[in-house]
């Protein structure tokens, strides 16, 4: 992989100066390859690691396996775009196995997450299943351990 891109997804937030200091490299040509990096479409935004425990709004985020019917010249490629472009979706994968595709959603409640899945994505026409998981806790996020080891010596161990 690309020494900027290992350096950006690996380190702390630098700014363009610190990343040329870390890659023996000048300013400009840390800038001219993020602009050609952003061009070629394989970086395409910063995104900030947000550990949901600690925001002061409600956030509900669900896994939702989906069933699709592929179509004869696109194949899964129609409904995976279609499913993608819902404001809910935050990220949409198509996957081997039991079903055909993984989507995660977001919703400010749980009526609202269960609502987009029975009202918008099951009804639609290719859709043939679903299967719903609501993330109860999350520990770790894109690599950042969110919930600290608190696991205290006086409790005493499970054992089977």
């Amino acid at each position: 992989m690309n020494a900027l891109l290992n350096l950006i997804l690996e380190g702390e937030k630098l700014d363009t100066q610190q990343m040329a200091e870390v890659l023996q490299t000048s300013e400009q040509e840390i800038n001219a390859e993020l602009k050609a990096l952003q061009k070629k479409g394989i970086l395409l935004g910063w995104r900030p690691v947000l550990n949901p425990e600690k925001l002061d709004e409600e956030q509900v985020r669900a896994v939702i396996e989906i069933k699709i019917r592929p179509e004869r010249e696109s194949g899964f490629d129609r409904m995976a775009l279609r499913i993608s472009q819902f404001d809910e979706v935050e990220s949409c994968y198509l996957m081997s196995g039991g079903y055909d595709l993984l989507a995660i959603v977001t919703g400010s409640s749980l009526h609202q997450v269960a609502s987009f899945i029975s009202k918008k994505l099951a009804s639609m026409d290719g859709v043939l299943s679903t299967g719903t998981h609501f993330l109860l806790r999350a520990y770790k996020e894109q690599g950042f351990q969110l919930i600290q080891n608190d696991i205290s010596a006086d409790k005493p161990a499970v054992s089977a």
